[in-house]
């Protein structure tokens, strides 16, 4: 898994949620690349009112977090969604 969102109570609110991320996934400046204490690296992808719509997994090498990036951007706005709600 990429990218997590937080958890949404309702239907509805978990499309908008989709929506957002679709809308500013392709978007570089909505990504805010973080390096942890324990030097790990991650990203948050957020909306244009700077709200984090995603939390990235922790990446061992910085060029694993952009990788990560790079497939956010390509797959974010593509029309294949999953509802784990069951799992």
């Amino acid at each position: 898994m990429i990218l997590t969102s937080e958890m949404y109570t309702t239907q509805a609110a978990a499309e908008n949620g989709m929506a957002s991320v679709k809308k500013n996934s392709p978007l570089d400046e909505r990504y805010e690349r973080k390096t942890g204490d324990s030097g790990k690296f991650s990203f948050n992808l957020k909306a244009g009112n700077h709200h984090v719509i995603g939390v990235s997994q922790h990446y061992e090498a910085e060029a694993g977090r952009d990788n990560g990036i790079e497939s956010v951007k390509t797959n974010g706005s593509t029309t294949d969604v999953r509802d784990h709600t069951a799992e």
